[in-house]
């Protein structure tokens, strides 16, 4: 098939983005502060969650430099930078720039907002490249204060991290090539379906009732999948709409279709150790939807698709 030509050029996309971590400069660091104990106040309530609903903020945000005293935002000033785990391959959210040599994207903007109030400067960010089954170790054991990687919100994932209110509400849909007959996954019975590992992606594959289901394949990120696809290892992609949309962007031969048969709201995580954190990034979220900050950010990145959308409501615990 003709989209077999494009391997070449996204093998090197890829390339570029096979080096770890952001390329711009940091400040030096002062070593990591030590997390404090979790207390069982803290742990994130029971499966009968409600997964969209996050901690309330606790006030109006403190002055960008004067971060309250013991709290993780203190401890981030303290160190110089905020450091934020998300992909590098994720166009539109997330995706290393070939250019610069920077990841950049809509999850990346969501990041520098918060540094911006921790700040004063969105520049203080470290970008830490994780793979999508990290997103949850990343988070609750530390090594990163913030993910941003358009990551769905769910009861499963809340036992684990603290999740912001939902800044982006996306859903699952499917690319094929464009001389697939299939107008939805349910027209997959038996073909090979590729997800990244570790997303809830590649578990809803698992749900579609057909006779027989599609084959879910994993693969370590959506990048090799695109990659696996045109070089005809796989059938179709299923993800978000959202991902999918970079995906089809890049290849001409390949389409997106059917209905939305998820819903998918993105938070961010957080250790559960700093609520005090999770309030604090509430009430930034807060602000962004208020101000147009939100808007803005969607129409640099996602503008392409149409007019911005109203912003997903907060929802309070």
């Amino acid at each position: 098939m003709a989209r077999t030509r494009y391997v070449v050029a996204v093998a090197l996309v890829l390339a570029v983005a096979g080096c770890s971590g952001d390329s711009s400069p940091l400040p030096a660091p002062t070593g990591p502060p030590t997390a404090t104990a979790t207390s069982p106040a803290t742990k994130a309530p029971d499966t009968a969650c409600n997964p969209r609903a996050s901690l309330r903020p606790s006030g109006a945000l403190p002055k960008p430099g004067r971060m309250p005293a013991g709290s993780w935002m203190a401890e981030i000033q303290k160190r110089g930078r905020l450091i934020l785990g998300t992909s590098q391959d994720t166009l539109l959210f997330s995706s290393r720039n070939p250019f610069t040599g920077k990841v950049e994207g809509f999850d990346v903007d969501m990041g520098r907002q918060v540094a911006a109030a921790i700040f004063g400067n969105p520049d203080k960010i470290q970008i830490k490249v994780i793979g999508y089954d990290e997103r949850v170790s990343a988070a609750r054991d530390g090594s990163v204060d913030l993910v941003a990687d358009t990551m769905t919100a769910n009861c499963e994932r809340w036992a684990d991290v603290h999740f912001s209110t939902v800044y982006y509400e996306a859903g699952q849909k499917v690319l094929v090539s464009t001389d697939s007959p299939a107008k939805s996954i349910e027209d997959l019975g038996g073909k090979k379906v590729c997800a990244a590992a570790g997303s809830t992606s590649y578990d809803n594959i698992a749900t579609v009732r057909s006779q027989p289901a599609p084959v879910a394949v994993a693969k370590p990120a959506f990048g090799d999948c695109l990659v696996a696809f045109q070089q005809n290892e796989v059938d179709a992609i299923s993800t978000d709409d959202t991902i999918l949309a970079g995906m089809a962007a890049q290849d001409p031969y390949a389409k997106v279709i059917g209905p939305k048969f998820t819903e998918e709201p993105y938070g961010m995580a957080m250790s559960q150790d700093h609520p005090e954190f999770t309030r604090f990034v509430n009430a930034v979220l807060e602000r962004s939807r208020a101000d147009g900050t939100w808007k803005a950010t969607y129409e640099k990145w996602l503008g392409e698709f149409g007019p911005a959308p109203a912003p997903p409501a907060a929802e309070y615990r």
